[in-house]
């Protein structure tokens, strides 16, 4: 299982290859302005919802809204709702970690191990936002929390077990640095212990799974630590998407890869 460490403003997670990543934790400042950002896309998006409303209530379309004004009025006021309370939900899991002003900012919530966030994490971290933001809307609560938290966690982030992170690209080679170089190892051997996994292959593209096979055929062009540094960028994303089952203590994310492939151009054959 990963074991994380913390240093400074870097979280170094070990994983289970051995190889260290080094995650930049994203400052106070980067992470206040994300924020900022995104709540003035909910207060955008609020005042044209009031706007609608105006309009339905005093303009010459009333008469268009009066026949069915109680629906109508429902249903802005739940997509009001659904704005204020499952906004950061919603981005964090549709976006692997990430919101419009997170994405903005090149940040991104991960768990503390190093894995990808699940609806679950996403839920927990802001439920408790409404704590966190106390006294609204300062943020007092969590700027606290994030001060006396050796990983920069706000409430949320501790019981949810995540933490947020800058995106350091410049730590693993570029794809097209490694995609772009010679074929050194064009065999598609196994390096690893199979990863036994559940998940639905099925939602995966073609050029997803070129990206995987052109990693593993020009991994060993690679030094270790950056060869982990891409594994882990490759993986992160697919694992996002078909969600698998596996078991902590047996996984490694080339030998995830690696039956990943096996078992999607057995079906798949070109």
């Amino acid at each position: 299982m990963s074991a994380v460490i913390p240093a400074e403003d870097t979280l170094i997670i070990e994983t289970p290859e051995r190889v260290q990543l080094h995650f930049g934790l994203a400052s106070i400042g980067n992470r206040f302005l994300a924020c900022a950002i995104d709540h003035l896309i909910q207060g955008l998006v609020l005042g044209l919802l009031i706007g609608v409303a105006l309009v339905a209530e005093f303009s010459r379309f009333e008469k268009l809204f009066s026949s069915a004004s109680k629906w109508f009025y429902a249903i802005l006021i739940v997509v009001a709702f659904l704005i204020v309370s499952a906004y950061f939900t919603f981005f964090e899991w549709l976006w692997n970690g990430q919101t419009p002003g997170k994405r903005w900012l090149k940040l991104r919530v991960i768990r503390e191990d190093g894995r990808p966030v699940t609806f679950w994490e996403a839920t927990v971290r802001n439920l408790l936002r409404t704590f966190d933001i106390m006294p609204w809307p300062f943020y007092s609560i969590g700027l606290i929390s994030v001060f006396i938290s050796a990983r920069d966690q706000r409430v949320g982030d501790m019981v949810a077990g995540t933490v947020v992170v800058r995106e350091r690209e410049a730590e693993a080679p570029a794809f097209a640095q490694v995609f772009g170089a010679p074929i050194t190892d064009p065999a598609l051997r196994r390096s690893f212990q199979p990863v036994n996994f559940t998940g639905n292959l099925n939602s995966l593209s073609e050029p997803e799974i070129e990206v995987v096979e052109t990693f593993l055929r020009r991994r060993w062009d690679l030094a270790d630590g950056p060869r982990q540094w891409m594994a882990w960028r490759v993986a992160i994303p697919i694992m996002f998407k078909i969600r698998p089952d596996y078991d902590l203590t047996t996984f490694t994310y080339e030998g995830f890869l690696e039956e990943l492939l096996h078992r999607y151009r057995a079906v798949h054959r070109l």
